[in-house]
């Protein structure tokens, strides 16, 4: 067994299912700050019913990500020794940013907005779930900034054979950061929005009650989707060049660039593959099939008028059965920005075999195997325990249920006489 290619997919394992949380987590929380907003403006029992349903979800998937996340921190502690000690000082930086971001922020405002019903202001209440939306904007940010750098080293400088940060300002300037964050934003609003259309889709269909507010909500999904998908495609295609330029192997390995590169890795490195695996951008191809194909959302967008879409209800069956299609799109693409960059985990400067912990491959393969069936354990407890509290409707979801009264004491009543 070889040590390198089981720590590989144990880190394309926990990095994929995280990842869908993270999407999930992004999209609905955007979402939710919209329908409280909405509530607080109008007074509309409405918009308060739909943020508490689907607030209910989102806490759940937020509490199932957050395991997903530390089982991803143990496997870069355990598998990546090499990355750690000689970027460490640099790629830990953003990585320790956004550890206080995400696990002490953000959880703190989440905590306090779920506790928080029917005991604090409702301003002050919807203050909260800003800080909770912000703080996971910021989070994805500094996660970002880190990958990026690991995809365009920048702002450092080598000293005793160790990376040393030398200008954080060029690790938020970075030319492979921005473009990236705003395809991982509006993907994640296309998640959020799809899986909002499609469990509304799915209310609507099956008729199980609270028409309209299952219609407000499928209307909300539908043009969130529609609007996300454009940005999807917009900040994609306009990867394609900053990638180019500063990845000339990444795409396809040739050009006068890409050769003058490996040219220069190999007097440097010594000989050996400097390009990416040949399947590289297979799953590119794919992710851009399933964004023009969730583009047609364009043509079900008009059908909300009169609402088209309900009295059709054949659309309303494609919004369910397309609910996958932004799940396997940002794993696509999440390998495609990965595997493109190799043999580099940091490209030009540090190879994945020289990041690899110094670990016997049967060790390996038994973290390997615990962690993928402990993600595993976790993925599916998130989607049944969504998809039960999805189906269940939203006539009075726990999430800010009204606290009940008390019963009276009659323990001190005097006893009537006749």
């Amino acid at each position: 067994m070889d040590a390198l290619l089981l720590a590989r997919l144990q880190f394309a394992a926990t990095a994929s299912v995280h990842f869908l949380f993270v999407a999930v987590t992004l999209g609905l929380v955007t979402l939710l700050v919209g329908l409280q907003t909405a509530w607080l403006i109008t007074g509309n029992p409405r918009f308060e019913r739909l943020t508490r349903f689907w607030g209910q979800l989102y806490v759940i998937n937020y509490v199932l990500g957050i395991a997903t996340g530390i089982v991803m921190e143990f496997q870069f502690g355990l598998n990546w020794s090499g990355l750690s000690r000689y970027v460490g000082n640099v790629f830990g930086a953003p990585l320790a940013i956004e550890t206080l971001v995400a696990f002490f922020l953000e959880s703190t405002f989440l905590g306090m907005w779920i506790f928080g019903w029917h005991r604090l202001r409702r301003g002050v209440h919807l203050a909260l779930l800003y800080g909770v939306a912000l703080t996971a904007y910021a989070s994805a940010f500094w996660i970002l900034v880190a990958n990026s750098w690991l995809q365009n080293p920048v702002g450092y400088e080598v000293r005793d054979g160790v990376a040393h940060l030398t200008d954080f300002s060029a690790l938020l300037t970075n030319p492979a950061l921005w473009m990236a964050f705003g395809h991982v934003v509006s993907a994640a609003l296309l998640t959020g929005g799809m899986l909002m259309a499609a469990v509304s889709a799915w209310h609507l269909t099956r008729g199980t009650g609270d028409f309209d507010l299952f219609r407000t909500s499928l209307r909300i999904g539908v043009v969130t989707a529609t609007l996300a998908i454009g940005l999807v495609q917009s900040f994609g295609f306009a990867q394609f060049g900053a990638v180019g330029a500063i990845q000339p192997t990444k795409f396809n390995g040739t050009g006068p660039d890409a050769e003058a590169l490996v040219a220069d890795w190999t007097a440097r490195f010594g000989p050996g593959d400097y390009l990416p695996p040949v399947l590289a951008n297979a799953g590119l191809g794919f992710m851009i099939l399933i964004g023009f194909g969730l583009g047609l959302l364009w043509l079900i967008l008009p059908l909300l008028w009169r609402d088209w879409i309900i009295r059709l209800r054949f659309p309303l069956w494609l919004l369910m059965i397309a609910l996958p299609l932004p799940f396997v799109a940002v794993i696509l693409g999440w390998i495609a920005r990965e595997v493109g960059r190799q043999p580099w985990v940091a490209y030009g400067l540090l190879r994945v075999d020289q990041a690899v912990s110094p670990i016997d491959p049967w060790l390996m393969a038994t973290s390997l195997i615990g962690f993928t069936l402990l993600l595993g354990s976790l993925a599916v407890t998130n989607w049944v325990l969504l998809a039960r509290h999805a189906a269940a409707g939203a006539a009075d979801p726990a999430l800010g249920r009204p606290p009940t009264q008390p019963p009276a004491d009659d323990s001190r009543t005097e006893p009537a006489f006749v």
